[in-house]
């Protein structure tokens, strides 16, 4: 069953604020990109295991792998939640927020390799149309990279600021990494 647009949305706006939220404190995190990704034992969730009985009836219905992908992160079951988000770009390539909330979930996994990689191909997924309304991610996206960048490919990283400041201009944080940078 395909998302609808409307639902899609939602599910991608409530995203949004999640993802939001958790990244500033990601980028006062350490990086440390030789860290592997490790599964802790989680609790039952009732939610995540009606979503996967849910799933083995219908193994393509992206709705409720994203309900699922959300639950796993709710729960902060980060390589649960990575792969079903992989499920769903394999189902719905052109589907960018499925590459957002990788990233987020990278992020949060402190994998900050791979979540740069999943910032970048949400960026490049984001259809002209869909600029927008996807504004504040995009700016979260590239200010992700910038510094990422920074100590590595400064030249690179000032232009990702840029464009980060270019859709979200009075965010503090880019502000900052964009004085940083041009000292």
């Amino acid at each position: 069953m395909k998302m609808t647009k409307s639902n899609v949305k939602n599910l991608f706006l409530g995203l949004m604020l999640v993802g939001t939220a958790g990244f500033v404190n990601a980028q006062t995190t350490p990086t440390d990109t030789a860290k592997a990704t490790t599964t802790t034992p989680v609790q039952t969730n009732p939610t995540v295991d009606a979503l996967k009985k849910q799933i083995e009836t219908n193994p393509k219905d992206s709705e409720s792998l994203a309900k699922l992908a959300t639950a796993y992160q709710d729960a902060a079951d980060w390589p649960n939640a990575i792969d079903t988000w992989k499920k769903i770009s394999v189902l719905l390539p052109d589907w960018a927020p499925a590459y957002y909330s990788q990233g987020y979930a990278y992020q949060s996994a402190k994998d900050d390799a791979n979540a740069k990689i999943a910032y970048e191909k949400y960026i490049a997924t984001v259809k002209p149309q869909e600029l927008e309304q996807n504004k504040k991610s995009l700016a979260y996206a590239y200010l992700y990279i910038a510094f990422a960048e920074q100590q590595t490919n400064p030249a690179k990283a000032k232009e990702y600021i840029a464009k980060s400041l270019q859709y979200d201009p009075s965010n503090q944080d880019a502000l900052k990494l964009s004085k940083a940078l041009n000292s």
